[in-house]
């Protein structure tokens, strides 16, 4: 199996929302974001894993920075191995085949991937060393940002590689953000029983909801201004499960069924 198609099965293995829009994107841009995502899974996996402790994932986290900010046109044989060596037995398919993601990337925008890998990998490591306390608003702004907010941000960059598709930066970061709190929502009961308390002293979940809502309408505008196409076709469907999943949250559900989803995405891709 090429590794194109082992890269899009282990996808689908992690996230079946995101595994429908990038396999529906043209050759090339399929390959950059497959690459930006299983890369940037990979880490997630190292930064919410269930049984390392903080010290460990901030450790791993900073060294697979290392090794993304040592690429050149390849990466040094076996350099992601000995990186994770030490928990290998204990991390995930997609955090071992990190150096597999990374290569997968067209040649001519792999370091901006490798870049927002390492970025993200390292400031994955600021709050885990933190334990991810979040204290106030500006907080949070910095923790959306260093997740999610910067994939925006990269995306935007993916969109301009491919075919000169320009678009705002500040409401690609308020995109990225706007998931993200949609997942913190999601993800509250099982984020608090790892120690990351990802909301600011004395909110509330409605406060939450605003945030994420001011930050999704910045999202709106950002998928809105785009051109028809691949690009557009594939903010939409996140964005809109977002949305949704937002909406289910405030009125009291935990997240969408399973058939809602594919409801919604059937109804973006129709």
């Amino acid at each position: 199996m090429n590794l194109r198609k082992d890269a899009l099965e282990v996808l689908k293995e992690t996230s079946r929302t995101f595994y429908i829009p990038i396999s529906r994107l043209p050759s090339g841009l399929q390959e950059a974001v497959t690459s930006a995502y299983l890369c940037m899974r990979a880490i997630d996996e190292i930064e919410d894993h269930p049984s390392l402790d903080n010290a460990i994932k901030s450790d791993l986290l900073q060294k697979v920075s290392i090794v993304l900010q040592s690429g050149r046109d390849s990466f040094a044989l076996n350099a992601f191995a000995n990186a994770l060596s030490t928990h290998d037995h204990v991390l995930p398919e997609v955090s071992l085949r990190i150096g597999e993601w990374a290569m997968m990337a067209p040649a001519s925008i792999a370091p901006r991937v490798w870049d927002a890998t390492a970025a993200m990998s390292d400031r994955m490591a600021y709050w885990a060393n933190r334990n991810w306390q979040i204290h106030s608003e500006i907080d949070l702004d910095g923790y959306t940002f260093s997740v999610a907010g910067a994939v925006g941000l990269l995306l935007s960059d993916l969109w301009a590689w491919y075919d000169g598709t320009q678009t705002n930066r500040i409401q690609a970061i308020g995109y990225g953000r706007g998931l993200q709190t949609v997942n913190i929502l999601r993800n509250r009961s099982e984020d608090l029983l790892r120690g990351a308390d990802l909301v600011p002293d004395g909110w509330n979940k409605e406060d939450l909801i605003d945030y994420a809502r001011r930050n999704l309408a910045l999202g709106d505008i950002y998928t809105k201004a785009l051109p028809r196409g691949p690009v557009l076709d594939f903010c939409q469907i996140p964005l809109t499960l977002a949305h949704a999943t937002l909406e289910a949250i405030a009125h009291g559900a935990d997240k969408l069924t399973r058939s809602n989803v594919m409801a919604l995405i059937e109804r973006v891709c129709s």
